[in-house]
């Protein structure tokens, strides 16, 4: 596992955003984890999250595209953010982008934040985390619907492994057959279950035996087959 990987773990144990324990979902599922990207809070941590998030993209998709499409709310830091980190990091320039959730009728009119989008442009799309896919469902006609582009793929930043609203396929996998664009995260719940079982974090173990097995249990039933 690359090393910004494993850092990318233990920085969402660290800013308590990835907790483990017993959890109810929008689903109704009952998750022994559950990640919240709203707990990113600080300047430093909008710093870093964007440079995993670069470092991601640019292994995922490369960085030869127009515009990073953050869907509102949670997507306009994650896209704001990253923009700055590929600038950072790679000497690259890439348009932000958001949508509102009302069209705006005055000032600066429409329903886009940042970048308008034109067409022949390709987008790259960033969100925190997709279960269901539901999201994407919202977002992919809006963003069609403002110019001919060519979306090249999703970023997300956990791969939650369980089966989407299908019942079969993940939420990535069914995003990807619905759409016909790739979709990718920084890391899988497998990577991080390799990495914390019964490792330190922080200064304590965050996956022992009891969440291991709780983690297994859940996947018994949930998870992608």
């Amino acid at each position: 596992m690359e090393a910004y990987k494993q850092e990318f773990i233990e920085f969402m144990v660290e800013s308590n955003v990835l907790k483990f324990g017993e959890f109810t979902l929008k689903s109704g599922r009952k998750s022994p984890f559950f990640m919240n990207a709203g707990a990113y809070v600080t300047g430093t941590q909008l710093r870093r999250l964007g440079e995993y998030y670069a470092k991601a993209i640019h292994d995922n998709y490369g960085l030869d595209f127009d515009v990073l499409f953050g869907p509102a709310y949670k997507g306009i830091p994650l896209s704001v953010a990253t923009t700055m980190a590929i600038s950072e990091l790679y000497g690259v320039d890439i348009r932000y982008c958001s949508n509102r959730k009302e069209v705006k009728d005055h000032g600066d009119t429409g329903i886009l934040l940042g970048s308008k989008l034109c067409d022949g442009d390709r987008v790259v799309i960033i969100e925190d985390v997709t279960t269901s896919g539901k999201s994407i469902e919202e977002t992919f006609p809006i963003i069609k619907a403002q110019a001919d582009v060519e979306v090249k793929g999703l970023i997300v930043s956990l791969n939650r492994m369980e089966v989407g609203k299908g019942g079969e396929k993940s939420a990535l996998d069914e995003i990807k057959e619905l759409y016909g664009f790739d979709a990718n995260a920084i890391v899988t719940m497998d990577e991080v279950v390799e990495h914390l079982y019964n490792k330190p974090c922080n200064g304590e173990i965050v996956i022992d035996d009891t969440i291991k097995s709780a983690i297994d249990a859940y996947y018994k039933e949930y998870g992608v087959k």
